[in-house]
């Protein structure tokens, strides 16, 4: 197993702020395996009830096992054809699952929850994709915005990658765990591949970037750390995962079960960098050289009841939601290996 690179420190961040490269479109790509097994009119095969998954994504390094199981493969052992979509931010992409246009998507975990307190569409999750780290979430601020500290925040325009996303709720306790004031914050909903452009023309005087965003805002448009919100208690905070509606749960329980068991092989795949590596430029868009000194989220799978409420206890605690969220039964507990 490769070592991972060491993680950049604030003081590095502001260096490559002074450093050029060229970034590159930032737009998604999809991936698509092969199909196992014979095909049946209902779009199954001998191993699952649906063979062909449309899943929701996002251009971030977090997806990283996700594009690495449909190149390696390990979809296709499944009797999987995955294509991969990706949505300018995880609410986005939750709409189009519960409206039937994906089966299974990567969100962050607030639109989840929100979603599943207001009632109506039920949904499970269906694995756990990643937590933060120490500098792979950060409020980064436009060099010209005047933006060196916490306190500077207050009543400043700052990006989010959507409203009632984990961006906008990390922005917040983050504000609040340093005793500034967000209730006048302008929030600009822009979607993570569009903040280091906004940074850099002075459109927003902060964004809540992650990577690689976060590198190509400090290397591309000079954007300055200004707090790194995966520290302190907000450090190891689960993040986002893949869900479905509980009717596609119910009804393609070995389609879910076969999706799971490729994600897990995938996800211990890469534990070992060099296996993911070579696969942010393809599906992050940035180039070689950024890929290689990005800070990684920790990638996990199990999807874990007493972790994931961290979130909507947070969720309570900002007004998200009114009420408990039962998550234990939201969980589709994998198959056994």
């Amino acid at each position: 197993m490769s070592p991972l690179p060491r993680a950049l420190p604030r003081r590095d961040l502001l260096k490559l702020a002074s450093g050029m490269v060229t970034a590159g479109a930032l737009m998604g790509t999809s991936g698509c395996g092969l199909l196992g097994g014979s095909e049946d009119k209902q779009g199954g095969n001998a191993q699952v009830e649906k063979a062909n998954l449309r899943i929701g994504g996002l251009p971030t390094s977090e997806l990283a096992p996700l594009h690495l199981a449909v190149q390696n493969g390990h979809f296709k052992r499944e009797g999987l054809t995955v294509e991969i979509i990706n949505a300018p931010d995880g609410g986005t992409a939750l709409t189009s699952t519960i409206g039937g246009d994906y089966d299974i998507t990567f969100s962050s975990y607030v639109p989840i929850f929100a979603a599943q307190a207001k009632g109506g569409t039920k949904l499970k999750i269906v694995a756990d994709c990643a937590s933060s780290t120490p500098n792979t979430c950060m409020i980064m601020a436009s060099p010209g915005a005047r933006v060196h500290s916490p306190q500077d925040l207050a009543g400043k325009k700052i990006a989010i990658s959507g409203a009632g996303t984990i961006s906008e709720l990390m922005v917040k306790a983050s504000m609040k765990a340093n005793s500034v004031d967000y209730s006048k914050v302008q929030w600009m909903p822009l979607g993570f591949p569009n903040m280091p452009n906004a940074l850099k023309a002075d459109q927003v005087d902060a964004a809540f970037v992650v990577e690689p965003f976060l590198t190509l805002s400090a290397r591309d448009a000079g954007a300055i750390p200004v707090v790194d919100t995966a520290t302190g208690p907000l450090e190891d905070l689960p993040l986002g995962g893949y869900v479905s509606t509980a009717k596609f749960a119910d009804e393609n329980p070995k389609t879910v079960a076969a999706f799971q068991r490729a994600l897990e092989s995938a996800v211990a795949e890469a534990q070992d960098r060099s296996k993911i590596e070579p696969l942010l430029p393809q599906f992050a868009k940035i180039d070689k050289e950024t890929a290689a000194i990005i800070t990684l989220l920790k990638m996990n799978f199990r999807a874990d009841a007493t972790r994931l409420e961290r979130i909507p206890r947070l969720m309570r605690e900002f007004g998200y939601i009114q009420n408990d969220v039962d998550v234990a039964s939201m969980i589709v507990a994998p198959p056994q290996s």
